[in-house]
C-alpha cells in the first residue's frame, strides 16, 4: 500500500462534483463555510447539520452512530444522484463517514469518488483511556479545554458552556458507546488521511491502519498541530482536496 503526499486522483475536473463534509464532536456544518472560497468552481460544497445543533438546534441528539448515519442519509439521499461525490470528515466525523459510505453502498450501489479522513485513528481501533462522556461536568469541560481547539475566554461564559456541553456530550457519548461491525468487503475508492503532528489520541501505526478498508491508494498527510490543526489550515487542506479531485 502507498502512502504520499502528491497524488491525483482520476475525476474529470469538467464535472461537477459534490463534496459533504461531516463535523467533529460538538461541530456544527457552519465550520465548513469558509472553505467554499478556496474550493475550486467545479466542487460544491454541502456542509452536513447534524441534529441537536446550528439550525437543528431543538431537535433531539442521537442515541448511537447508527442512528446518526441513518439521519445523515436521510438529509442527502436526494443529492446522490449521478454527480460525483465525495466525504469529508474530522474526528467523530471519520466514524461517520466510514459507516455513510458503506450505507450508500449497500443502498443506492454508490461509493464516493475519494473520501478524507480527519483527526482519527479507523474505526476498527477501539481505544477508551477515559469515559468522557460520564464524567461529571466540570471535569469533562476540564478535558475539552485540555483537547484544545476553543479560546480560553469561551469557557469563562457560563451562557456559552451551558449550550455548547451538552451537545459534545452526546457526540461523545455515541462514539465512545459506538461498536465497529467488520465489513464483508473493501471499499474500491482512493482515500487520504489527514493529522496534526502533536494530535496525542493518534499514532503513526494509527494512521497506517486506514489502509485496510481500500483496494486503492492511502495517502497520509501530516500538518504541523494538534487534535484541531484544522482550525488553522482551511486553505491548505482545501488545496489537496482541489488537487486529488482533478
Amino acid at each position: 500500500m502507498k502512502y504520499s503526499k502528491n497524488r491525483k486522483c482520476g475525476v474529470d475536473r469538467m464535472q461537477k462534483i459534490k463534496l459533504f463534509c461531516l463535523p467533529y464532536a460538538g461541530g456544527s456544518a457552519t465550520f465548513y463555510s469558509k472553505w467554499k472560497k478556496f474550493l475550486h468552481d467545479s466542487i460544491e460544497l454541502y456542509p452536513v447539520e447534524l441534529a441537536g445543533r446550528g439550525r437543528r438546534s431543538k431537535e433531539p441528539f442521537y442515541e448511537s452512530v447508527n442512528d446518526a448515519v441513518d439521519d445523515i442519509y436521510r438529509s442527502i439521499e436526494g443529492e446522490l444522484d449521478d454527480t460525483e461525490f465525495i466525504f469529508f470528515g474530522h474526528s467523530m466525523g471519520s466514524v461517520l463517514v466510514y459507516e455513510l459510505m458503506y450505507k450508500i453502498k449497500e443502498l443506492k450501489n454508490k461509493v464516493p469518488a475519494h473520501a478524507f479522513f480527519s483527526g482519527r485513528y479507523p474505526p476498527h481501533i477501539k481505544r477508551l483511556d477515559k469515559i468522557f462522556h460520564k464524567m461529571p461536568e466540570e471535569e469533562f469541560i476540564d478535558e475539552i479545554y485540555k483537547i484544545g481547539g476553543m479560546q480560553k475566554e469561551f469557557f469563562e461564559h457560563r451562557e456559552l458552556l451551558d449550550v455548547f456541553v451538552p451537545i459534545i456530550k452526546a457526540d461523545y457519548k455515541i462514539i465512545e458507546e459506538y461498536n465497529h461491525v467488520s465489513k464483508s468487503d473493501r471499499l474500491n475508492i482512493d482515500i487520504t488521511v489527514f493529522n496534526g503532528t502533536q494530535d496525542k489520541d493518534v499514532i503513526p501505526d494509527d494512521l497506517k491502519e486506514w489502509h485496510s478498508i481500500t483496494d486503492r491508494e492511502c495517502d497520509v498527510i501530516e500538518f504541523e498541530g494538534g487534535h484541531f490543526f484544522i482550525f488553522h489550515k482551511h486553505q491548505e487542506i482545501v488545496d489537496i482536496i482541489n488537487h486529488k479531485t482533478k
